[in-house]
């Protein structure tokens, strides 16, 4: 069985694989003073309250973007699983063409998003939407040529600056608003965060298609925590909540 770990600057997202089927998900909060002790635990924990036995982890692929907690999540998949782990990073086989000024600055997990794309929509134009830590939109051609992305704050992220900037405003449950117009606090913040976003969204996702396919319609795959609150917004062709561990698992295969 395979374990991959997509490492985000709020939480690891994780998943066990058999062949194809992801049998197992799992999410922990992100801590960069984690010990490989503290995520090697956690990480058996897990398997064992699933009913897997650790030894049934004969490979582990990880994507991060928080390079203080890679070494220790390196040491703890050595010394809790004896398995040295893939990382998913510059200098990898990813069957993607990367045609971005900077390469190298590519982060892992929009590689591994856009590899699993790929596999579901092959000689597609594609923009894959990611609702995470931040709201990302990558657009990929149906040569494989990863061309760049758009990055902006997540919806979350949006709220915790509001709480932090200013005195009386309030953290508000993330939900869709019955009305945009608020007529209270909580409704107020709602319906700017919600709608905040999705005109934004909407923005974005129409100026790639002019600007990168010319008009032509390509496939729009929403993935990342927050898509589902979109997912009947008409914005994307298909949701994929787990796009990113297939995109690791495919890089894994790739690698082996």
């Amino acid at each position: 069985m395979k374990m991959c770990l997509d490492v985000g600057n709020s939480q690891i997202y994780g998943g066990v694989f058999e062949g194809k089927k992801l049998l197992l998900k799992f999410r922990h909060e992100t801590h960069r003073s984690s010990t490989s002790d503290q995520l090697g635990i956690f990480l058996k924990s897990v398997l064992r309250e699933n009913n897997m036995d650790a030894e049934v982890i004969k490979h582990i692929a990880i994507s991060s973007v928080v390079p203080p907690l890679n070494y220790s999540l390196g040491s703890a998949c050595i010394k809790y699983f004896k398995v040295e782990p893939f990382w998913l990073q510059a200098g990898v086989k990813t069957g993607l063409k990367i045609k971005t000024k900077e390469p190298n600055q590519v982060g892992a997990d929009l590689i591994a998003s856009a590899i699993a794309s790929v596999d579901m929509f092959p000689n597609k134009n594609l923009i894959v939407s990611d609702f995470g830590t931040a709201t990302t939109f990558a657009a990929i051609n149906k040569q494989g040529e990863f061309l760049g992305v758009v990055i902006q704050a997540g919806v979350r992220t949006s709220m915790h600056a509001l709480q932090t900037f200013t005195e009386k405003l309030p953290t508000v449950q993330i939900v869709q608003p019955k009305q945009v117009l608020g007529r209270d606090t909580t409704a107020c913040i709602q319906s700017g965060l919600y709608y905040g976003q999705l005109g934004a969204t909407k923005e974005i996702l129409a100026g790639i298609t002019k600007e990168v396919f010319a008009g032509e319609a390509p496939v729009i795959i929403g993935t990342g925590g927050f898509s589902t609150l979109y997912e009947n917004e008409q914005l994307f062709s298909v949701v994929a909540p787990d796009l990113v561990l297939h995109g690791i698992r495919l890089a894994l295969e790739l690698n082996l």
